[in-house]
């Protein structure tokens, strides 16, 4: 987590996350948030978890559009 301000990310994540359409875009986001989750500290971990759900919801509703 070296250089890595985790509360910034997530914020940033958050402030864009309207931004991110495509299966791709959501999938790599979702995958660098579950890495952090795992590093964080816990009490960052349920804005995590709340980031990590929308984004999966998100994934699921991009997956539905694709067929």
């Amino acid at each position: 987590m070296n250089g890595i301000n985790p509360y910034a990310y997530m914020q940033q994540v958050s402030v864009h996350m309207h931004e991110l359409v495509s299966k791709n875009e959501i999938e790599e986001v979702l995958d660098e948030l579950e890495y952090l989750f795992e590093v964080i500290p816990p009490d960052l971990q349920d804005l995590a978890e709340q980031l990590i759900s929308q984004l999966r919801g998100k994934l699921a509703n991009a997956i539905r559009e694709q067929t």
